[in-house]
């Protein structure tokens, strides 16, 4: 006869990979990808490292795992930012929300966008990539349909916005002081990177029209 766990069993594990979860995700924003290791993500999360095998194949699993949580994470908020509004409006909903939220913890968006990580972690890269650009193109469609962009490839648009802003916010990552930006480094790059992203869609002035 199999063995099944009981309900208070299933939520002893449930609760325990919950735990290892969260440690690994406390490690990742203060130590980043390459020294992450799964013995410190046990002694973290106060279970001993033979447990998070059984929950997680290595530390290359551990970490899509929660790559794909922390991703669907980002996704959602900037999705969320940029529901309503003008076009201009939601896109620099894009830029902002994603920005704000990557120079708030600086060695978790490296870790996320740019550290060095196994193939399997950086295919979800891949689908986070995919994902804001979606973002992007819904919001410059918006900015089509209303008149305010001119019309244009928006794949391609979205595309290459996503590049420069993860491109722009790579660069200022690492070397912040203890981990974090300044807010005055913020506050300057992140109203640079929404112009930026304006004009590359095509954003008239105010009182001027589309030829």
């Amino acid at each position: 006869m199999a063995y099944r766990r009981t309900p208070a069993v299933q939520e002893r594990l449930d609760a325990q990979r919950e735990a290892i979860a969260a440690a690994a995700v406390s490690l990742l924003s203060e130590r980043g990808y390459s020294r992450l290791s799964v013995s410190a993500v046990a002694e973290r999360a106060g279970v001993a490292t033979g447990s998070v095998y059984r929950h997680y194949v290595d530390k290359s699993d551990l970490v899509v795992r929660i790559f794909r949580e922390l991703c669907e994470r980002e996704v959602e908020a900037v999705t969320s930012a940029a529901a309503t509004g003008s076009g201009a409006d939601r896109v620099s909903a894009v830029v902002d929300t994603f920005s704000r939220r990557a120079l708030r913890n600086p060695t978790l968006a490296y870790a996320l966008l740019a550290e060095p990580v196994d193939v399997a972690v950086d295919a979800e890269r891949l689908v986070l990539r995919r994902a804001f650009a979606a973002a992007f193109a819904n919001a410059v469609r918006h900015g089509i349909a209303t008149g305010e962009f001119p019309e244009q490839d928006v794949e391609l648009t979205a595309a290459a916005l996503v590049g420069a802003v993860g491109e722009v916010l790579t660069g200022r990552l690492p070397g912040a002081a203890d981990g974090r930006l300044r807010d005055s480094a913020a506050g300057s790059t992140v109203p640079d990177l929404v112009a930026l992203a304006l004009r590359a869609a095509g954003h008239l002035p105010s009182g001027t029209t589309q030829e």
